[in-house]
């Protein structure tokens, strides 16, 4: 019932008697191509442009290899690159998987509609695999959770990654779980009312594992590079059909309820994105008669609103329903900590104003010139967009590892102000996420790991990950890189895992607090919502107002100051008979004698006019 044929890789034929699988690989630079099952080559059948296939007597939990054979004789053996299971490492062999061999406990599930999302952002790993996290949803459901973001499970070298090195992006790691124990924690979710999100990498390869220029040299382009290494080559259809029948064999055979597409803005081909979740959301509207929930949210630097929906029209090219919002986690995180380096030179400069036309527009670059990239110009326009188009956050698996020690914001910033900007990103009608850990204060860092076996390759790693930080002035002394902790040992990646101490009881009942708030008052009515203004009041303080569907005026106040500011109530709420929703300690009496005070937040809800 849920399982994807796609164009790659091995499917096995339901239909066939005593068990036949069809294996596919589309490999234009070699010139014959078998699999290897029990050390017995199978050749694979020459088809037109670059394609190979065959149908073999074999079934379920079947392991195997393609072997690849140059123009001048080379013969490579490798994983399938579309395997759905491997057994062991990247360099093992494959593993042939029935999509039907789980049994759904609630088929009849789809989704929830996007503003009801609150985003949960998980490091697998980190939390103990697939069962693991299971053991966990039930908790995370009664703190007001609606949903799982799973950082990337494609499979990776070694036990230990952040996934975004992944080289097999069918094949959930197989350090993790088996795909069944995926499969249950999706389930596990969705009878507790919970959404399932997986972070899906399609702008690069990692460096080990990954064989496809060997039999697929167009696979990739040589005219331009990524940060990460080698582009891929988004113009061949061929692989815009990998990655997109990727994308549909993660929310088909899996049920995920979404996809958060990493890094985007490094795709060369940006058509590719609009195609895309164009024919995402052809296939699964077709295959559900439109009855299905299925969310897609992108990562991208370069803030494409054009990409995202409007909430109005149905534009075949906006198909995303939603973008990371980097530049709000900027704005508060300079507010909190005051930090000017790197990128955050770009808020630096009058941050309170950037926070407003956040939570007013969206994006704070909208075409504006960056200081941070010489005066480039970044962004576009995006006040025409609901809130619910943006995913705001204070902390997330990048904002907190890609610093040099991945300090959390629990060891930057005063737990007074850090718990009022926590009441703005929960109460805001954007999408709030969550990154694990945050509900009960965790200090612990989240620092980047791996666990190469190559030992130069590890090495370099570390090495480049030093290195990465010597524009800083913290780190311009080679002896203090060296303090950076190197991601390949396991005492780094032990080090992440969140836990509690004895002040994790009071930030889990604040955040249970603000999500009630968020479920009962204001999730009934985020559909529709839209921005009417926002403002500054004072030094690290601004206010906004949204329109709820129901006509209710949604009035918030935030002071991340260590200072108290003169504020009126009337500043704040616009019409008389506003009800309090939620407040720091003391904040509605403190404003009833005109003052707001330091590391404050107050939410009011003004009567429909």
């Amino acid at each position: 019932m849920y399982s994807f044929e796609p164009s790659f890789g091995a499917q096995l034929l339901q239909d066939a008697q005593n068990g036949h699988t069809r294996f596919r690989l589309w490999a234009p630079s070699a010139r014959a191509v078998n699999v290897v099952i029990d050390q017995v080559a199978y050749p694979l059948q020459s088809l037109p442009d670059g394609w190979y296939e065959a149908t073999i007597r074999c079934g379920a939990g079947t392991q195997y290899r393609f072997e690849t054979i140059a123009e001048n004789g080379d013969i490579l053996q490798c994983a399938d690159p579309a395997s759905r299971a491997q057994a062991g490492d990247v360099h093992d062999a494959s593993i042939v998987v029935d999509p039907h061999g789980y049994r759904w406990l609630y088929p009849l599930w789809r989704g929830r509609p996007w503003h009801e999302t609150v985003l949960y952002e998980v490091h697998v790993g980190a939390f103990g695999g697939f069962e693991g996290v299971t053991r966990q949803l039930p908790a995370l459901a009664e703190l007001g959770v609606t949903a799982i973001e799973l950082m990337p499970v494609a499979d990776f070298p070694g036990a230990r990654n952040w996934g975004y090195d992944g080289v097999l992006p069918y094949a959930p790691d197989a350090s993790y779980g088996t795909p069944d124990q995926l499969k249950a924690l999706i389930d596990t979710a969705h009878g507790l009312g919970m959404m399932v999100f997986l972070d899906v990498v399609y702008n690069h390869f990692g460096p080990d594992g990954n064989y496809l220029g060997a039999y697929a040299k167009p696979f990739f382009r040589d005219d331009i590079d990524t940060p990460w290494g080698q582009a891929i080559d988004f113009r061949r259809r061929e692989v815009r059909d990998f990655f997109t029948e990727n994308a549909l064999y993660w929310l088909t055979e899996y049920r995920f309820d979404g996809l958060r597409f990493d890094a985007v803005h490094a795709i060369s081909e940006q058509d590719w994105l609009a195609e895309m979740g164009a024919r995402i959301r052809s296939v699964i509207g077709e295959e559900t008669h439109n009855a299905r929930h299925v969310h897609l949210v992108l990562e991208h630097d370069g803030n494409a609103a054009r990409f995202l929906m409007d909430g109005k029209t149905t534009n075949p090219d906006a198909p995303f329903d939603a973008q990371w919002n980097d530049d709000g986690h900027h704005a508060l995180h300079v507010l909190l900590t005051g930090e000017r380096d790197h990128y955050y030179r770009d808020y630096c400069e009058e941050p309170e104003q950037k926070l407003a036309r956040c939570l007013a527009e969206g994006f704070i670059y909208q075409g504006d010139p960056s200081p941070f990239r010489n005066g480039e110009k970044r962004g576009e326009p995006s006040a025409q967009l609901p809130p619910s188009a943006f995913v705001l956050f204070l902390q997330n698996h990048d904002q907190i590892g890609n610093r040099a020690f991945g300090e959390r914001l629990t060891t930057l910033a005063r737990p007074s102000a850090l718990r009022a900007a926590m009441a703005l990103v929960l109460l805001s009608p954007q999408i709030p996420l969550l990154f694990m850990g945050e509900e009960i204060g965790a200090t612990q860092p989240f620092l980047y790991f791996t666990s190469y076996d190559e030992p130069a390759l590890a090495n370099a790693v570390r090495d480049g990950r030093r290195q990465e930080f010597s524009g800083f002035a913290a780190f311009a002394d080679p002896q203090q890189r060296e303090r950076i902790p190197d991601p390949n040992q396991p005492a780094t990646f032990e080090a992440s895992i969140p836990v509690a101490d004895d002040r994790a009881s009071e930030w889990h009942a604040w955040t249970h607090a603000l999500l009630t708030v968020r479920r009962v008052q204001l999730m009934p009515h985020l559909a529709g919502c839209r921005a009417i203004d926002s403002c500054v009041l004072g030094p690290g303080s601004v206010a906004a107002r949204w329109r709820l569907g129901n006509g209710s005026v949604l009035a918030m106040a935030v002071n991340l100051s260590e200072n108290d500011l003169a504020v009126t109530l009337d500043d704040i709420a616009k019409t008389g008979g506003a009800d309090l929703l939620f407040e720091t300690s003391g904040t509605l009496a403190a404003l009833g004698r005109d003052c707001l005070p330091a590391d404050s937040f107050i939410a009011l809800l003004e009567p429909a006019a």
